[in-house]
C-alpha cells in the first residue's frame, strides 16, 4: 500500500488544489442562487405567480438532484476536473437563455436544464478534494470548500441586489461571467489526483460498512449504488440533509422576496438579506472545524446542535419582522446554523462509504438534498401566496431543521 505523501511540495500542491477548487465554486452560485432576486420582476413583467415561479425553482432543484445521482459516479470513474469545468460553462449559457424569457416556458425549460449542468460542480469537486486530503483533515477541508460556496452566495446576493435596479434580466447575465472565468482558471490549475501532478496517491480508505468489491478493479455503477443503499446510517444522513436543504433553499429563495417587499424596485431593505449568506459562509467554516477538532471526526453531534439552534433563530426571525432592529443579527444566526452542518454532512460520504465512493456518495446525498429542497419550493410558495405573508418561510424552515436533527440522531460512524 502507498504511504501518505508528507513532503513540503505535496503539502503546497494540495493547498493549491483546495484553493483552486474553492475559487471555482466561489462563482458557481452566481448561476443558481440569483433566482430569488428576479422573482418580483418576473411577476410584474411576465405576469407569473409565486406558485408558478416556485415550480420553476422546484424543477431546477429536481434536475439538479437527478444530475447529482449521475455525475457523482461519473466523477468517481473519470475524475472531476472536466465535469466541473464543463458545468460552469454550460450554466453560463443556460442563465443567459433564462434572461431572454418571455413567459413560463422560457423560464422553466432553461432553468431546469441549468439544474442539470450545475450538478457537475459539487460532487466532482468533492471527489478531487478527497483524493488530496485524508480523513483526519476532511471536516476542515469541506468546511473551507463550503466557505467558498457560502461566499459565493454572498457575492451572488450583493450583485443581484445591485442589478435588480437595472431589471431582472441582468441578474442572469452579468454575475455568471465570473463563473465562466472561475471554471477556466480551475481547469488550468487543478489535477484530479496527486499522481497526475507527480506525487504518490493517498492510500485507499475502506468504508465504515462492508465493501465487497476488490480494490484492484473499478466498480460498476450498480455496485456503487448498492454499497450506498445498503448503508443504513448513510441513508439516515441522506434524509437528514434533505430537510436541512429544504430549510436552506427556503431561505435562499424566499428571504430576498421577504425583504424586497411590494415596493421592490426602491426597497432599501434588500441589502439586509445579505446577512443570510454571510452567516452561512461563516457557519460552514466553523462547523467543519468543530467536527474535526472538538468532536474528533464525529459528524452527528455538530449537525444536531446546529440544526436545533437554527430552528430557534428561524422561529425568532418569523416573530420580529423585517423592520426590527434584531432582523439582521437573527438572519445572520439563522443562516449560520442552517448552513453550518453541511461541512459535516459531506464528510459522511467518504467516512461511511470509503474514499473511492466519495463522488457516488456525495451525489446520492445531494440527490436527496435537492429532492427535498425542490418539494419545499412550491410548498413554500403556496403557503406564502395563500396566507399573503412572506414571513411564513421562517416557520417552514424551523420545522425542517427539527426534522433534520431528529433523523441525524440515528447516524453513527464506526471507529
Amino acid at each position: 500500500m502507498n504511504s501518505v505523501p508528507s513532503n513540503k511540495s505535496f503539502a503546497a500542491a494540495r493547498v493549491k488544489t483546495l484553493i483552486a477548487v474553492m475559487f471555482c465554486y466561489l462563482f458557481y452560485y452566481t448561476g443558481r442562487q440569483n433566482f430569488g432576486f428576479a422573482i418580483p420582476g418576473m411577476i410584474e413583467e411576465l405576469h407569473l405567480t409565486k406558485t408558478q415561479l416556485g415550480w420553476c425553482g422546484a424543477a431546477m432543484l429536481w434536475c439538479y438532484a437527478i444530475g447529482q445521482a449521475i455525475n457523482g459516479p461519473l466523477a468517481d470513474r473519470f475524475g472531476g476536473r472536466s465535469l466541473m469545468t464543463l458545468g460552469g460553462a454550460l450554466s453560463f449559457i443556460m442563465n443567459w437563455a433564462v434572461s431572454l424569457a418571455g413567459g413560463m416556458a422560457g423560464v422553466l425549460i432553461p432553468w431546469s436544464a441549468n439544474g442539470l449542468v450545475q450538478s457537475m460542480g459539487w460532487a466532482p469537486g468533492s471527489r478531487i478534494l478527497s483524493n488530496w486530503w485524508d480523513r483526519g483533515h476532511r471536516g476542515r477541508v469541506y468546511g473551507w470548500y463550503l466557505f467558498a460556496a457560502g461566499s459565493s452566495s454572498v457575492l451572488t446576493y450583493l450583485m443581484a441586489a445591485w442589478l435588480v435596479d437595472f431589471g431582472w434580466r441582468w441578474i442572469f447575465r452579468l454575475p455568471v461571467a465570473l463563473m465562466l472565468v472561475g471554471s477556466v482558471v480551475f481547469w488550468l490549475v487543478v489535477r484530479d489526483k496527486p499522481s497526475q501532478a507527480g506525487f504518490v496517491d493517498l492510500p485507499e480508505e475502506p468504508g465504515a460498512g462492508h465493501d465487497p468489491v476488490p480494490t484492484d478493479r473499478e466498480m460498476t455503477l450498480w455496485e456503487r449504488y448498492r454499497i450506498g443503499l445498503s448503508c443504513t446510517p448513510f441513508l439516515f444522513g441522506c434524509a437528514a440533509i434533505g430537510f436541512q436543504s429544504l430549510a436552506r433553499y427556503g431561505l435562499l429563495i424566499w428571504v430576498p422576496v421577504y425583504f424586497l417587499g411590494d415596493n421592490w424596485k426602491e426597497s432599501p431593505q434588500k441589502w439586509i438579506s445579505v446577512a443570510l449568506p454571510v452567516g452561512m459562509a461563516l457557519g460552514a467554516l466553523t462547523a467543519g472545524w468543530i467536527s474535526d477538532r472538538i468532536f474528533r471526526g464525529g459528524r452527528a453531534a455538530p449537525v444536531i446542535l446546529f440544526l436545533l439552534l437554527a430552528a430557534v433563530f428561524a422561529s425568532s426571525m418569523g416573530v420580529v419582522g423585517r423592520h426590527s432592529m434584531f432582523a439582521v443579527p437573527l438572519l445572520f444566526l439563522t443562516g449560520f446554523f442552517v448552513y453550518g452542518p453541511q461541512s459535516a454532512f459531506w464528510a459522511l460520504a467518504p467516512d461511511l462509504l470509503g474514499k473511492r465512493m466519495t463522488g457516488t456518495g456525495t451525489g446520492m446525498m445531494n440527490f436527496f438534498a435537492y429532492l427535498f429542497a425542490g418539494l419545499g419550493e412550491p410548498l413554500t410558495g403556496y403557503i406564502i401566496q395563500t396566507t399573503r405573508s412572506t414571513h411564513m418561510v421562517f416557520p417552514v424552515v424551523a420545522v425542517s431543521c427539527v426534522l433534520g436533527a431528529l433523523l441525524m440522531s440515528f447516524v453513527r460512524i464506526p471507529k
